[in-house]
């Protein structure tokens, strides 16, 4: 890149959303009514890792049910690192958010007299989950994107990619706090990088699942927004944790088809490959333990017994119960020839889930003025060390809530229009001509963290993948420079980002907690290590 020259922005807008899931959509549908919006997807609008969420949305709403056994049953699954006061604002303010996304169109299934028809997942001790059958992410996607393009007052750019959050620190080399005023943003069907100006920039990009070999994440799922802030001079927090669905489907076609937890809420029992249950050795629960206790369970019988998958068997339930509880994972595994009614399933985990992300308050604010993180990107202190089941759509709804309600205060005390932002220039860049650099060292980081930073870690492991990273972070630094931006290449940029503020996370925990299990460390130390993980941005 060459000198960046000020300019007026192609875009100026009082709030820019950057991702279009439950956190980025509903809440836009609320700030819509505070000021003009921009929502940038870099897939089409309906494409996020909530289209894919099986589950369902936990709330407490039967009437054996209480706040207080949900913040239990969450302080339990987060492992001393969740925030109490957190914890209960979220589990109290989940009803209000159910009944907002109803009013958008949401349609969960109900029983016979109109009530909800409530599921349960592991580590809850209650029926709480609402669903739409086995499909409730894409369910909640449909009608949300349904009411957000109806909103005469939000503009949608999709296939638009965002490249870095501009602000005045490091682009307008103004003194006093730091501010994000916008973002450069690439037209992927135009080929230009535009200047968007927006009074306020929400981070909704979702996870990274994608940093692993096998996840149960779309390909969108690529850390942008943990990388943007970090560049942008955001704190992150607890990144050593990423949760590990312990159940995705084996089969060569199968994509790492995501097998939901509430089948083992409705009688699932994990066996061996002979047969043999085994999870009740490992916790009193069994079967509906905690993801991260089920999943390092699995991980180790597989590792110990030499055998490519476990088996999820459903025999216990009759009928056709499955077919019409759970159709989308039924139809699946038909097609694979797995009927689910009367075959054991096989399954094997696979990287699901960040716990950790942008820091933030209550409001969803990070340590940088104008910038807001909400859902999977943000770390608001609900999952501690390892999420709850079910707990990420009902965070996304609360926060995105949250946040529309400190936006639209801050968007009343209007003051002078921004300023003129520098634009970008790509100087001597060149059109990319060696491809393989960026398909070579995806897939290497993906491998590394894979089998260093994965389910079982230890010092010796992430020494090596913190040597790796070091190395590549570099390659992909120069490439990045010489050649213009594309898709490809700012997805791999961030996702060298997020990899080594994993590996960084995890070098600094030297203890055993929720998602994060070391070999050489594998007792938990509250008198050391009961605080979050903190890592100060560039």
């Amino acid at each position: 890149m060459g000198k960046l020259l000020r300019t007026s922005p192609d875009h100026d807008v009082d709030v820019l959303v950057l991702g279009s899931g439950i956190a980025g959509l509903s809440f836009a549908l609320d700030a819509a009514r505070s000021g003009r919006v921009l929502v940038v997807t870099k897939r089409e609008l309906v494409e996020a890792n909530t289209r894919y969420a099986q589950g369902g949305v936990s709330s407490v709403l039967g009437d054996d049910d209480s706040f207080g056994e949900h913040v239990a049953d969450t302080l339990t699954a987060g492992a001393g690192l969740c925030k109490p006061d957190v914890v209960r604002l979220c589990v109290e303010e989940g009803p209000a958010v159910v009944r907002r996304l109803v009013e958008w169109g949401v349609e969960f299934d109900r029983g016979p007299d109109g009530a909800f028809d409530l599921g349960r997942e592991g580590g809850h001790s209650k029926r709480r989950v609402l669903h739409a059958g086995d499909i409730t992410g894409a369910e909640i996607q449909r009608a949300l994107v349904r009411a957000a393009r109806a909103h005469p007052d939000i503009e949608i750019l999709e296939h638009h990619h965002a490249v870095d959050l501009i602000t005045t620190a490091k682009h307008l080399r103004v003194g006093g706090r730091n501010r994000c005023v916008g973002a450069y943003v690439l037209d992927v069907p135009g080929r230009r990088v535009l200047t968007v100006r927006a009074r306020c920039t929400v981070l909704a990009t979702g996870g990274a699942g994608k940093v692993y070999k096998y996840t149960s994440n779309p390909p969108v799922a690529t850390g942008d927004g943990v990388a943007m802030a970090y560049r942008a001079g955001a704190r992150v927090a607890n990144l050593e944790f990423f949760q590990f669905h312990p159940t995705c489907l084996f089969h060569p076609r199968a994509n790492s088809f995501l097998i939901s937890e509430a089948l083992r809420g409705e009688g699932g029992v994990l066996r061996l490959m002979d047969g043999t249950p085994f999870m009740r050795q490992y916790h009193a629960l069994g079967s509906l333990a905690p993801r991260d206790i089920v999943a390092r369970a699995i991980d180790h019988e597989l590792k110990r017994r030499g055998e490519p998958y476990v088996l999820l068997d459903m025999s216990a339930r009759e009928g056709d119960y499955l077919a019409e509880r759970f159709p989308n994972i039924h139809a699946r595994c038909l097609e694979l020839g797995i009927d689910m009614r009367r075959d054991p399933i096989p399954v094997v985990p696979a990287a699901h889930y960040m716990c950790g992300g942008v820091q933030t308050d209550v409001d969803a604010r990070t340590n940088v003025a104008g910038l807001f993180a909400i859902g999977e990107v943000a770390c608001t202190g609900l999952h501690g060390a390892n999420r709850l089941a079910s707990n990420s759509l009902l965070e996304g709804a609360v926060f995105g809530a949250r946040a529309a309600r400190t936006v639209a205060g801050e968007l009343s005390e209007r003051g002078a229009p921004g300023p003129d932002l520098p634009g970008w220039d790509p100087g001597d860049a060149r059109e990319p001509d060696e491809v393989v650099v960026i398909t070579q060292n995806w897939k290497e980081i993906r491998r590394f963290m894979w089998n260093y930073v994965g389910i079982v870690r230890s010092d010796r492991r992430l020494a090596r993948a913190r040597r790796r990273i070091d190395l590549l972070r570099d390659e992909i630094h120069e490439y990045y420079w010489d050649y213009r931006v594309t898709p490809d290449l700012l997805e791999l940029r961030n996702l060298a980002v997020v990899a080594e503020l994993i590996v960084r996370s995890a070098c600094l925990r030297k203890e055993s907690r929720g998602l994060h299990y070391t070999i050489d460390h594998p007792d938990r130390s509250d008198s050391r290590f009961g605080t979050d993980t903190v890592l100060e941005g560039l």
